[in-house]
């Protein structure tokens, strides 16, 4: 067994992680300029979380660059500012859901499409329902600026890891950097699929309401929390670490 890391340690090797999410962004073509925020809980606390700093590009954060705030938004260590908006969402989540470590928030181009209709991510394809039975929906209210609009907020994500902020974009939980990028990369996948399929002016092939149910709990066996053939996003975490020290390296300093 491994043993713990010090306090010390586990702040440094979170704000590795944040900085690579952030770096992996870029990657994936997911990043809104400056705009868009990742979170991670400062380990061993709740009332302080990590954020990217409002300023740089999502593939200039690094480890160091990377600011401590308290859930009212201000900054406890490191230099730099923070977007208000971020602090409203994130804060609330970092406060109020247990589980929440980590939390990413994009504005891409496929999960905004998909926010933007009507009935949200459809259940047509197989990587849509890797997702679609644990998906939360928040209607949009304007620019995230007014922290009225947490106690909404809380209440449309409920026990669910996986948001569509309608008309907005996409959003995920997770107990570790790992888990919150894994399901975010499987929602805007799934995204990407629908309007695929969408574009391609055809009637699309509906999905019985048993298969729908059938597909719904065995990505509860293979995602889950207590999944064990891809646990909490591990595997794909480490995966995807390996890439990002071969293409874009740097995000540990």
């Amino acid at each position: 067994m491994n043993a713990p890391l010090d306090p010390a340690a586990a702040i440094h090797a979170a704000r590795v992680d944040l900085a690579a999410a952030c770096r992996l962004i870029h990657l994936f073509g997911w990043t809104d300029l400056l705009a868009t925020h990742v979170t991670y809980r400062v380990p061993g606390r709740h009332d302080r979380y990590l954020i990217n700093p409002l300023g740089l590009l999502y593939e200039e954060v690094t480890a160091s660059s990377i600011l401590e705030v308290d859930l009212d938004g201000r900054v406890t260590a490191g230099e730099g500012d923070v977007n208000p908006a971020g602090i409203v969402i994130h804060g609330a989540i970092h406060a109020s859901v247990p589980d929440a470590a980590a939390v990413i928030h994009l504005h891409s181009r496929d999960g905004v499409a998909v926010a933007t209709q009507e009935e949200g991510l459809l259940p047509l394809t197989q990587m849509a329902l890797m997702v679609h039975g644990q998906i939360a929906y928040h209607d949009f209210q304007g620019v995230v600026l007014d922290e009225r609009e947490r106690a909404d907020l809380l209440a449309n994500i409920g026990d669910r890891h996986t948001v569509i902020l309608r008309n907005h974009g996409t959003m995920t939980l997770g107990r570790d950097m790992g888990e919150a990028f894994a399901r975010i990369w499987r929602l805007e996948r799934a995204c990407r699929f629908q309007l695929a399929a969408q574009s391609a002016g055809v009637p699309l092939r509906q999905l019985p309401d048993e298969v729908i149910a059938r597909s719904h709990e065995q990505a509860q066996a293979i995602y889950g929390s207590k999944a064990s053939f891809f646990p909490s996003g591990k595997r794909e975490w480490a995966a995807l670490r390996r890439r990002l020290d071969r293409e874009l390296p740097g995000y540990a300093d």
